[in-house]
């Protein structure tokens, strides 16, 4: 299999040496929600997610929603949202989620994310990395 490298930031993808293409980085915030579930089951189950998606930078909760951060290497957009959209339902047994609906969802490239960031109005300062309430 060929090595795959991660385009800097501005490059635009190009094919690599050997035909295949090069991935980049996209930033996700996926959001889900419905019925209610007690705080400490929503959380455990974020954690094992953490724990199953080790590129999971943040998740934020409440009883009937969260929103989880965290970056995604895909070769472009299309291919970076089916895979968000894929990350709760494939996990949602093994990680004992709620049964929710995936309500948001934002893809953005990396050079995007720190624009946003650099200009102020980017999305809100994580808190540490982990899991956290609203």
């Amino acid at each position: 299999m060929p090595v795959r490298r991660l385009a800097s930031v501005g490059e635009t993808p190009r094919r690599g040496e050997a035909g295949a293409d090069v991935s980049r980085l996209w930033h996700i915030t996926l959001s889900v929600a419905g019925e209610a579930t007690p705080l400490p089951d929503v959380r455990r189950g974020l954690e094992r997610l953490a724990d199953d998606h080790p590129f999971l930078l943040t998740s934020r909760y409440a009883s009937d929603h969260a929103e989880i951060r965290y970056w995604e290497e895909a070769r472009d957009l299309h291919d970076a949202a089916a895979l968000a959209l894929r990350l709760w339902g494939e996990h949602r047994r093994t990680a004992q989620l709620p049964p929710w609906e995936i309500v948001g969802l934002e893809v953005i490239g990396r050079e995007t994310y720190r624009q946003r960031v650099a200009e102020g109005y980017g999305p809100p300062p994580a808190s540490p990395v982990g899991v956290h309430p609203f």
